[in-house]
């Protein structure tokens, strides 16, 4: 299944690279993570460190955003900053219309799913109802999000910084295609894999290119085709990342280093992150392809990756065996 968006010539000069990341998809794909099993090498730490500290209120949030499929555009305004505040303000000023087409869309796109019976007093748009919308998301900022916000960020400035070199390079269009491993430019389309077919005519409106670090897998844009198009998608990780690994995390990952060297780590952890060729992987990495190629080819010795021809590309991807090494196992 494909995600297609269709460009113009004045779609292209306007794309915007997000400031940095957005509090309100972090909070929403965070939940995501905690409730799904992907990404286990990246987010076993956190998710330890923080599933004694969600908060009972979070149920709200999780009511509106079920741990697969469609959830309620309105969880993910675009504020133009991404701060938490900026987006709960947002929140709060959800129009009635707004809200009872998103719930409508949430119920019908998950049916038999139980609708508690806060929710219509949210669809009635009662001040008071999106007031206690409100707190649940800082509620759960707080003590799951804040403590980590700053590495977090760190990543994000990472990933930014290669999109900028890729303009730099190429325009628009190499930022595009190097995207996401499944990024496919050709203008006017650019094709990505998606859970299901789902089409995004920009007609001239530009593209908010928002990297996120929870997102996992397939990029993830809104459904409603009036809202201003932003397109998450997830971020290269790296395990070190400050303050969020646990100390036995640490010590697992100077063990690895010590057993692979650290490019080579580097290089086993991104594609643990997604399949990807050999050039998005030294991208991802920001080290020359020749180096990419020469890691790859001991990793897939030692059974930790595997290699695929795709026509006149290959694509890697991590093996059980890779993965457990990462995880510690």
């Amino acid at each position: 299944m494909m995600l297609r968006i269709f460009f113009t010539g004045d779609d292209l000069s306007r794309i915007r690279l997000a400031a940095g990341a957005d509090a309100m998809w972090e909070i929403l794909l965070s939940l995501h993570r905690l409730r799904r099993p992907e990404g286990t090498a990246v987010f076993a730490g956190w998710k330890r460190q923080v599933r004694p500290s969600v908060p009972a209120s979070a149920r709200l949030l999780t009511d509106l955003a079920p741990a697969t499929g469609y959830a309620a555009d309105f969880l993910t305004p675009t504020t133009g900053t991404g701060a938490l505040a900026s987006g709960i303000e947002a929140l709060r000023s959800t129009s009635r219309s707004r809200l009872r087409t998103d719930l409508t869309e949430l119920s019908t796109r998950h049916p038999g799913r139980p609708v508690p019976a806060w929710i219509g007093r949210l669809a009635a748009g009662r001040l008071d109802t999106l007031d206690q919308l409100a707190h649940a998301v800082t509620s759960y900022f707080d003590r799951c999000m804040a403590p980590y916000w700053d590495a977090l960020q760190a990543q994000i400035d990472r990933d930014r910084a290669q999109r900028r070199k890729a303009l730099a390079e190429g325009g628009w269009p190499k930022v595009l295609e190097t995207l996401h491993p499944s990024a496919q430019w050709s203008f006017p389309v650019l094709h990505l894999d998606y859970p299901a077919d789902h089409d995004i005519v920009l007609d001239g409106r530009g593209l908010v290119l928002q990297p996120s670090f929870f997102c996992w897998g397939p990029p993830v844009a809104l459904l409603d085709p009036s809202l201003t198009p932003v397109l998450a998608y997830p971020i290269a990780h790296l395990l070190d990342w400050t303050g969020l690994v646990s100390s036995a995390g640490r010590s697992r990952e100077c063990a690895l280093t010590a057993l692979l060297g650290r490019t080579r780590a580097n290089v086993l952890e991104a594609v643990a992150m997604g399949a990807c060729s050999t050039t998005q992987l030294a991208a991802r990495v920001a080290i020359p392809l020749q180096t990419a190629s020469r890691h790859t080819t001991v990793l897939r010795d030692a059974g930790l990756i595997t290699t695929q021809r795709l026509g006149k590309r290959v694509n890697h991807a991590v093996t059980p065996l890779g993965l457990l090494l990462l995880e510690g196992n």
